[in-house]
């Protein structure tokens, strides 16, 4: 069983991380780069289907030459094998759709064809969902999507997996699919580890890849458009289509906050915190 997980970075919008110039606008250079959260759930199932399956799995992500970091936190998460960086000037500024077209050019030059592919369900700085399933589409493959829990039936050859449907009520229905397919999970995700032998080979796992870790770069391959056979004209900021009408400054938190210092050992300022406290613990 062959899996690969795409996983993207974003900004870390964590308050005291991230860099705004003057008009409000997100500095990236000067904001810290860290895994899409989302892409979190698509690792894990990658590594709920290598524990009970066996085989390998892969992590790819399109992005300038840092999201190298990127990759050896998924890599730590899902003990992958190996990683892909796709990585040129040429791919910058790129909408979802030409990701989604570089994304499954790079999937088709893998040595083997992947069993499943795992995305998440949206990034943190574009929020579209799209992605993933424009790469699905491109790779003309059944996609099956807000997948909360799944299994393979390697000898029929299908997926099996339940997705969370939202409507006029929550429901949740059971699908199948034919393999090769394309996951796209939901943040609902759990990995569900029944069987002693799954819990052994997971803590195995956890073992051999700390060292893999570590060494990361001897295992990422970085293939740019030429080595993926890709026009300029139709990837990054010349193959985007979506045109971007304006972008609203994000407000600015307040620069400073009061705050007062208690020591822990003054009796009568701890009770004076408890007190401010207590009515909204009550939930006045």
């Amino acid at each position: 069983m062959y899996s690969v997980v795409l996983t993207k970075g974003v900004p870390d919008f964590r308050e005291g991380q991230v860099s705004f110039d003057e008009d409000g606008h997100l500095e990236r250079g000067k904001t810290p780069t860290v895994m899409n959260p989302n892409d979190k759930y698509a690792l894990r199932a990658a590594l709920q289907t290598k524990v009970r399956h066996g085989g390998d799995v892969s992590l790819m992500s399109m992005g300038p030459p840092g999201y190298k970091e990127v990759l050896q936190e998924g890599m730590a998460d899902v003990y992958a094998d190996d990683l892909y960086l796709l990585s040129d000037r040429e791919m910058g500024a790129a909408d979802t759709w030409a990701t989604a077209m570089t994304v499954a050019s790079g999937i088709g030059k893998l040595d083997q064809e992947p069993d499943l592919v795992f995305a998440g369900f949206k990034t943190a700085d574009g929020e579209t969902g799209h992605t993933g399933p424009q790469a699905c589409w491109c790779l003309d493959r059944p996609l099956i999507t807000h997948v909360i829990s799944l299994d393979v039936d390697e000898d029929e050859g299908v997926v099996r997996a339940k997705r969370l449907v939202e409507g006029d009520v929550e429901e949740i229905e059971t699908v199948e699919a034919d393999l090769p397919a394309f996951i796209v999970t939901d943040p609902e995700f759990e990995p569900s580890y029944y069987r002693a032998s799954h819990r052994l080979r997971h803590k195995d796992l956890r073992e051999e890849t700390q060292e893999r870790a570590e060494n990361y770069e001897d295992h990422v391959t970085v293939w740019d458009h030429s080595a993926l056979n890709l026009d300029p004209d139709f990837i990054g900021l010349d193959g985007s289509p979506t045109i971007v009408e304006g972008v609203d400054p994000i407000p600015k938190a307040p620069s400073e906050r009061e705050a007062t210092t208690i020591d822990p050992s003054d009796g009568e300022g701890m009770s004076d915190v408890l007190e401010t406290l207590q009515p909204h613990v009550a939930g006045d």
